[in-house]
This record gives structure tokens, sequence and C-alpha cells, in this order.
């Protein structure tokens, strides 16, 4: 006998169907997003959703856990692995969380931190509106180079030496070029300050060792989202590759771990670790090849739009060395304008400030990421093919139906899923739901 409100249920299954059909028939090209692999989504739909593992593999606070410690003991052995690190923390529920329990490690309430402002591309969670803001920091923005779209080391390192912060954090959320890491480190050593690398964003480009290796070049630590370039579930790691020969970094180290569980985690969402656990593989085994046809497919489609005479950020830098690609759209309606638009021709993007922007809610930008399209399969020429969608749609003025066609006509060609093991599987599976009210 259906309940009073199966109805609710049958309207959340609707909406689920539908949207999973539109996306598989739009080009999702939002730069944090990323499908999941079809052996990592099983997974997420285990008995290890429902249960707790408090704690550390053989040392937890709830029975019933032999089985969710070995796939944790394996998981962080890839994690380590995968990330040349001596100790990752595969706990954190998101990259935000996991930027939360780096800061419990890396500073107090009251202290300097140094970060990149948000309106030159700096992540909310760096904010004083986000968990900076939570922790109590006091903040100091580094200079920014607005031409070459990345901090000015040396004037950083400047104020680096000048404020004495106690932590210095590099990563953006519009991330097109690897950060000159070395100068910012030797300046934050040099005050006794440690450096957190939070690479959300590029987490999978570094595990593919194609942008930069942070750790190696003066990052303390090291965040990031297990759902952005590296396609696994939505969840978050931490990760160091101090030495354990002196007491202040084993002191450090011991205050990471406890930032995660119990500063910011209870339950670990031990559906998502068993998923990160087969993404890390798939990442070993298929990362670099992905990791290169990623910035390979954002270097062609930041080509193909300027070769149509939409405004590319970073020209004379060949556009960007990451999965992120941004355009100024001010002379076609604004980044929010443009975002719309896309959105009813079934393209899936975000408006983003670029520099000289002041207000978040009206950007004069758009980014997009290639990072989900290059995981359906689509490689240099449908880039281009993509290039011309959009310079239809948001400098032409096709109309948004024709425009959606087009899309549509694009997709049908990639539904599977890549890199991964159970390759060409439906990447949007249309699944036939039984409505709850029958």
């Amino acid at each position: 006998m259906p309940g009073a409100h199966a109805r609710d249920a049958d309207f959340v299954l609707e909406q689920v169907r539908q949207h999973t059909g539109w996306f598989a028939r739009s080009l999702p090209m939002i730069a944090s997003e990323n499908v999941i692999s079809p052996l990592a989504r099983q997974m997420l739909v285990s008995d290890f959703h429902d249960r707790y593992a408090e704690g550390h593999p053989g040392k937890r606070y709830y029975q019933g856990c032999t089985y969710i410690d070995e796939v944790e003991r394996r998981c962080n052995e890839l994690a380590r692995k995968l990330f040349r690190a001596n100790q990752v923390d595969v706990r954190a529920t998101s990259g935000t969380t996991a930027n939360m329990a780096a800061f419990f490690a890396l500073a107090q309430p009251g202290d300097t931190i140094a970060a990149i402002n948000t309106a030159q591309g700096g992540h909310i969670s760096h904010a004083k509106m986000g968990a900076v803001g939570l922790r109590g920091f006091n903040l100091v923005y580094y200079p920014f180079d607005e031409a070459n779209m990345t901090i000015d080391a040396p004037l950083a390192a400047k104020l680096i030496r000048q404020e004495k912060p106690k932590a210095c954090l590099v990563g953006n959320s519009l991330f097109l070029f690897p950060i000159d890491v070395r100068t910012i480190s030797d300046a934050a050593h040099e005050v006794g300050a440690r450096v957190m690398y939070d690479a959300a964003h590029v987490l999978g480009l570094i595990a593919g060792g194609q942008f930069q290796d942070p750790l190696r070049e003066g990052a303390d630590v090291m965040t990031g989202s297990t759902h952005k370039t590296l396609p696994g579930p939505q969840g978050g790691v931490v990760a160091t590759d101090l030495p354990d020969t002196n007491e202040a970094d084993q002191k450090f180290k011991k205050k990471l771990d406890s930032g995660v569980f119990p500063g910011t985690v209870s339950s670990h969402h031990l559906h998502h670790m068993a998923a990160k656990c087969v993404a890390f593989a798939e990442a070993l085994d298929f990362g670099e090849a992905y990791a290169k046809q990623v910035i390979r497919n954002a270097q062609a489609l930041a080509q193909g739009m300027h070769e149509l005479g939409l405004k590319v950020l970073c020209e004379h830098r060949g556009f960007t060395q990451s999965h992120q690609v941004a355009v100024d759209v001010r002379a076609h309606g604004g980044g929010r304008h443009c975002a719309e638009l896309l959105e009813r021709c079934n393209v899936i993007s975000n408006m983003n400030m670029i520099p000289g922007d002041q207000k978040a809610t009206d950007p004069s930008g758009l980014r997009f990421g290639s990072q989900e399209l290059t995981r359906l399969g689509m490689r240099e020429g449908e880039m281009r093919e993509v290039a011309g969608i959009l310079h239809a749609a948001v400098a032409k003025g096709e109309a948004p139906d024709k425009v959606a066609a087009r899309v549509s006509e694009l997709r049908q060609r990639f539904q599977g899923v890549h890199y991964c093991y159970r390759e060409g599987l439906p990447a949007h599976q249309l699944w036939e739901f039984l409505p709850v009210a029958r």
C-alpha cells in the first residue's frame, strides 16, 4: 500500500530520469565535474553506503568493519602510490572538507595566512566568506599577474617575507597554468610558514604527471577533490610527503590526521571510499594517457574558439596548460547571459570572474572544462566541433534549438565512459524506475 507521500518519491524519480536524459544529449563542460566509471559507480550502491567506520583500519569505534578495513588499507596504498606521498588521508568527504582539515594543522584562529583572491581565480574555501573565515584566520592576498593569469611569485615572496603568515595557500578555482610553488615555498619556509597546495581542479593532471608536482616543489601538504580531473566519486584527499625524521614534521602530520578525524569527518562515506579505491586503481593504469588528452583537448578547444574570433584568455601562453579554458564574453552580453544561453543549447558551462571583474554574480567570463568530454572519448577533432558550436551560440546568435540539435548530433556518438576498466559502458544511463505510487 503506497504511503501518503509516495507521489513525492515518484516526483523525485521523474526528475532524476529527466536530468539523466538531458545530460545524455548535452555537452557537460563544467570544469569541476566528471563522470564516474561504471565499476566505481557500483561501489556507491553497495552495502558500504549503510555503514560506519570511524577511525583507522584496525582501530575502529564500531564493529563490523572487517572488509571495510581491507578496502581502506588498499585505498590508502594506491593513494600513496598515485600521489607519490608517504601519508594520504582518503577519508575527507569533499575538497573543501580536506582544506578545512588541513587548516587545523596549518594555523590557529587569529593567525595570518596568504591566499589568492577569489576575484583572481581563488577558491571560495580560501576566502573570508568560506572555510578560511570560519576558521578565524586573518587573510592577505598575493599580488596577481593578470596578463599571465597566475600568482606573481616574486612579489608574493616579498609579501610573505613582509607579512610572515603562518600558512601560504596556493591553488585556484580558475586554474589555467602551474604555479611557481618553489619561489613561494622558499619564502614561506624562510619565515617558518607551511605551504598548502589546493589541487582540487588539477589533481588528476598531477596524478598523471602532466601538470606539476607540488610535493616535490616545496608544498608541505596537498589537498584535492576526487571528482574533477581525477574522475572518481565526490570526495577529497589530504596528502603529504614530509619525512618522519624531525619532530616538527611528525607533529604536523599527526595534526593533519586528526584534522580529518575527528576534526571534520565522523563517518567518512564508506561507499565513496570504496569508489575512490577503484578510481585510484584506474588512474594508475589510465591516468597518464587521460591527463595528456585532457590538456590537448583544452588547448584544441581554446585554439578553435580563438580562430573563430572569441576572446580566449592568455593567447601568448598557449591559452592553457590544464583542463580549463577562460573566455572573455563581455562583448556578447557577459558571463551570466552567455552561460544561461548555452544551457538552452544543452551546453553546460559556468559564468566566471576574470581580471577586472568586481561582482561574482555578474562576471565577464565563461569557464569551460575539457575533462568530461575527454572521459566520453572526444579528442581534438571534436573539440574543434565544440568550438564551432560555442561560437554559433554566443557570437553568431544562432537559435538555441538549432544549436541544441548540433549538440545532440555530436553527443550521440559519445555515450560511453573511457579510461577505465569497463570501457564503453554508458555514462548517462536512462534507468527504468518503477514508480512508487503504483
